[in-house]
């Protein structure tokens, strides 16, 4: 790192909180609900959404790892064709913004100790702004980010850079001068065309080789960051 670090940019799923047991379960409910005990409907919608009914996992390759919202709903209007799109997005958005999040480490502590240390921090998700910020007060974590964008905020998806250029540029401080954390190769392809310091961690599906390509360091969990970075 040629410059002190300044902020600390996180996605939200897979890196602040832990995406099986989250999703996972959100997705098991969902496609229980919305099928009403037709199996068939069932299974065609988890295979549009790549999820493994039988473990209650998603397969690596799923959209709901690896797009944004609008990927998302592609998908999964794709299976069920009878639902009005804007119904259906709205209880995705819904049932999503309600579902119990499941943090890595004790968030509170770790958020402490970086703005103790004078580091500015944002959140850059693919999930939309509203549940992103449901999920932030849903474990009294929101007061502690300075920004949050999601992919409907106006500055696009990862892995394009357009939100972590919105945060540098939100916070005064170079590209450079951040480090974009994530567990997925969206996350640091966003990191590396924004010009940031990257950062890759083991807490979603992707395992330390689809990272270390993209990344500058790989860790464990954020919860190794204050080492990593040296902080007091």
């Amino acid at each position: 790192m040629s410059k002190p670090i300044k902020g600390l940019l996180f996605d939200k799923d897979g890196t602040l909180f832990d995406f099986q047991a989250t999703w996972g379960v959100w997705c098991a409910g969902f496609i229980a609900d919305v099928s009403n005990g037709d199996a068939g409907m069932a299974e065609t919608l988890a295979k549009a959404m790549e999820y493994d009914l039988e473990n209650g996992a998603f397969y690596p390759s799923s959209v709901m790892i690896t797009d944004s919202m609008d990927g998302i709903m592609d998908a999964v209007h794709g299976a069920l064709p009878h639902w009005d799109r804007d119904a259906l997005i709205a209880y995705v958005i819904e049932t999503g913004s309600n579902a119990p999040q499941f943090p890595v480490v004790d968030l509170a502590p770790l958020l402490v100790r970086f703005r103790a240390n004078g580091l500015r921090i944002g959140l850059a998700t693919n999930d939309n702004e509203a549940p992103a910020r449901a999920h932030l007060s849903s474990v009294n974590v929101l007061d502690y980010f300075d920004f949050i964008s999601g992919c409907d905020s106006g500055f696009g998806a990862k892995p394009e850079p357009g939100m972590l250029l919105g945060f540098s540029g939100a916070m005064d401080v170079e590209p450079c001068e951040v480090v974009m954390v994530g567990d997925s190769t969206h996350d640091l392809k966003a990191g590396r065309a924004a010009g940031m310091v990257t950062l890759g961690v083991l807490t979603g599906p992707a395992v330390r080789g689809d990272l270390e390509a993209y990344a500058d360091m790989v860790l464990e969990n954020i919860g190794e960051i204050p080492e990593w970075l040296g902080l007091e």
